[in-house]
């Protein structure tokens, strides 16, 4: 490795001139005593992996339904291979690997029991109350809704770290203008903690949190193959021709003739994996040598993302998207699941909306003073925490009938 990424000091040498130094870390909002042992951004990823909100992930889905199987991804085994991929990604790059880290392993805090179902299904019931967003609703855990230490609500995280959770897939805002991109307004999680915490949302993430981006979108693009082969939803008869997967199963049929069906996956889905890994190494560090950052300053006002895939593997990466999405994720097995789901998060909001002391504990506190917005930010929260089989748990308590989703 060290041959063919030479030039850019792949696995060897410090941090490169345009990393995010711990050292010069903007801190925290409220100011603690720095660690003699542990730089600001272990510390982050120490208390990301120990907090609530990380073990919940275990029975939170992916695509397949927790309970559906052993084998199949959930949100945490997806968020464990994400931050696997942005370490390494970091490294090649001389970059703050615990910070690259971090932000993988927080990413996905914002997800609601079912997976992208439930927020759809939130998002849709909070359309006059300012809508629902994942990334927005892992801000709101890491900085409120984790209630772990003395000082302070949530995990009290380095700016670094917030910055990369909020912008990781991009600046929210036209940094000139500073109105929302892409035409929606920002999250109202998100626009509210701005007003006491400038996270500079117009600007670009540093290369560490555009690793962890990238990373999110190699491991579900890989592990979305494989779980739906495992399910056969997927067959490898539908893969040959599909951009990046058909020409790594012809790679192992042709390396490996006879091969069984379990290993016979693995093998594609590793070339697939190792395909797009070495093809951003590559990419980036071309993207690096054209802009010759100084700083991490650079990377913020670079204009442009920077840890991104070439121009063809980009086009194939979205031609393998295109195909997941047509004939996975929309799958009729899939998609009756998901009416399901859909059916168990509308009936939970609708009945904690009338009856908000059913939610119980900290949850039902007060909630008598709470006007109909409030009322309604408290039962998304309370939602959205859930796992699915706490939902189920939930809607099986205060309904008659409650769907198997199997």
């Amino acid at each position: 490795m060290a041959g063919r990424f030479g030039d850019i000091g792949f696995g060897f040498g410090g941090r490169a001139a345009y990393a995010t130094d711990p050292a010069k870390s903007r801190g925290r909002l409220i100011e603690e005593p720095e660690s003699p042992t542990r730089t600001p951004f272990q510390r982050d990823r120490d208390r990301i992996i120990h907090s609530t909100a990380f073990r919940r992930l275990k029975h939170k889905t992916q695509v397949f339904f927790s309970h559906e199987g052993d084998h199949y991804r959930t949100r945490l085994t997806h968020t464990i291979e994400v931050a696997q991929i942005a370490r390494a990604l970091a490294r090649a790059f001389r970059l703050d690997d615990d910070l690259a880290e971090a932000v993988a392993l927080v990413h996905d805090f914002g997800h609601t029991p079912f997976g992208h179902t439930g927020e759809d299904v939130l998002d849709a019931l909070m359309a006059g109350h300012g809508g629902f967003d994942h990334n927005a609703q892992a801000l709101r855990v890491v900085t409120r809704l984790e209630r772990r230490y003395a000082a302070f609500d949530g995990l009290n995280l380095t700016w670094e770290t917030l910055e990369g959770l909020v912008k990781h897939n991009g600046p929210l805002t036209d940094a000139a203008s500073e109105t929302p991109s892409g035409g929606k307004p920002l999250p109202r999680a998100i626009a509210d903690y701005l007003e006491g915490h400038d996270l500079e949302v117009g600007r670009h993430a540093g290369l560490e949190a555009q690793a962890a981006a990238i990373a999110d979108d190699i491991a579900y693009n890989t592990h979305d193959l494989d779980d739906g082969l495992r399910a056969g939803l997927l067959t490898f008869d539908m893969l040959r021709g599909v951009p990046l997967a058909g020409d790594a199963l012809a790679m192992v049929d042709d390396l490996f003739p006879g091969l069984d069906d379990g290993r016979r996956a693995h093998e594609m889905t590793r070339r697939v994996m190792t395909a797009m890994v070495e093809d951003v190494i590559t990419a980036t560090a071309a993207n690096i040598d054209r802009l010759a950052p100084t700083s991490v300053a650079d990377i913020h006002d670079a204009g442009e993302t920077l840890a991104r895939f070439s121009a063809a593997t980009a086009a194939r990466e979205a031609g393998l998207k295109r195909f997941l999405f047509d004939h996975l994720y929309r799958h009729e097995e899939v998609m009756r699941v998901r009416v399901q789901a859909e059916a168990v998060v509308e009936d939970l909001f609708g009945r904690f909306m009338r009856s908000p002391k059913l939610m119980g504990g900290e949850w039902a506190d007060a909630v008598t003073a709470l006007d109909e917005d409030q009322l309604a930010i408290r039962v998304a929260d309370y939602i959205a925490g859930m796992t699915d089989t706490f939902a189920l748990s939930e809607h099986r308590r205060l309904f008659d009938r409650t769907p198997d989703l199997r």
